[in-house]
């Protein structure tokens, strides 16, 4: 068996200046460069979450001889601006500007890999630019029922705060049912009041850009598609949810390869957590024959 070479310490950088600056880090591939990925990192707090396991996918891609550029978007992590102030297009445009500066650096067109809300932003900037391909980790496939169960974190914080226990003390209902809970609060954004949750300022016009947003709802993209999914259980087929996104897509011609990885919801875990399995997985995707198509 060949060793895999050793693969030179990841560089960290500011793309841009002032409010254009956006923090990377860039990892050279250790061989001649066979591909370059850019990585877009998931929201809010799944992204400090995620850190470790996405460092660790970016060394192994490395090694391989793959270009990895690890970018902090708009608002987030190390990069300017104010969360508060982040807006989706601006990160798809923080999206084209990373890939355009990984390809000229690696000479190889950038392919994207996102983690759940970053894959959905992923497929959104493959509809205007041309990734080699696309790796997706846990895609968010529908955006309203995501920004559903973020503001959740909102009505648990305001319970815990009201000393309520999310039952109307009747007939059981939840809350978030009526006029209170998650509805109320996507009223308020409709109604162009930012919300502060779980440490976030969420402003509406990001919240109603993300809602709008559907895996099913974007052309298939013309390059092959690595979806992943964590199970708790290895043999778990896809969640109904995530088939039937992927299916839509594959309808359309996109060259799809979608795998189950036994593991634990990395970027959602108390501590931080690691998933070799899923590590492999991504690596041995890169070699068959979808990828190759």
């Amino acid at each position: 068996m060949n060793a895999i070479a050793a693969a030179p310490p990841a560089q960290p950088f500011f793309l841009g200046s002032g409010a254009a600056a956006r923090f990377c880090l860039y990892h050279a591939p250790a061989t001649a460069c066979r591909g370059a990925w850019l990585y877009l990192h998931p929201f809010a707090e799944e992204m400090n979450k995620s850190r470790r396991m996405a460092a660790l996918q970016a060394r192994a891609l490395a090694r391989r001889g793959y270009a990895v550029l690890q970018m902090d978007l708009y608002g987030c992590g190390d990069s300017a601006g104010d969360f508060g102030d982040a807006r989706w297009d601006i990160w798809h445009q923080d999206a084209a500007r990373g890939m355009a500066w990984l390809e000229q650096q690696s000479s190889c067109v950038a392919g994207l890999w996102g983690l759940r809300l970053g894959a959905l932003l992923a497929l959104d900037v493959a509809q205007a630019h041309a990734p080699s391909a696309l790796l997706l980790w846990q895609p968010v496939t529908n955006g309203s029922q995501f920004l559903t169960q973020f503001l959740r974190l909102k009505v648990a914080s305001q319970m815990l705060a009201d000393g309520k226990d999310g039952k109307d003390g009747k007939d059981g209902k939840d809350s978030n049912s009526g006029g209170g809970g998650t509805a109320a609060l996507k009223q308020s954004l409709a109604a162009g009041q930012p919300l502060e949750i779980a440490g976030y300022l969420l402003d509406p016009a990001l919240a109603l850009a993300i809602e709008a947003r559907t895996a099913e709802g974007f052309a298939p993209p013309a390059c092959p598609v690595h979806w992943f999914e964590m199970a708790a259980e290895s043999g778990r087929p896809l969640s109904p949810v995530a088939a039937r996104a992927a299916a839509a897509l594959a309808a359309g011609g996109a060259i799809m390869s979608t795998r189950v990885v036994a593991g634990p919801q990395f970027w959602a875990t108390q501590e931080i957590e690691e998933c070799p399995a899923l590590l492999d997985a991504t690596l041995q995707s890169l070699s068959e024959p979808c990828h190759a198509a």
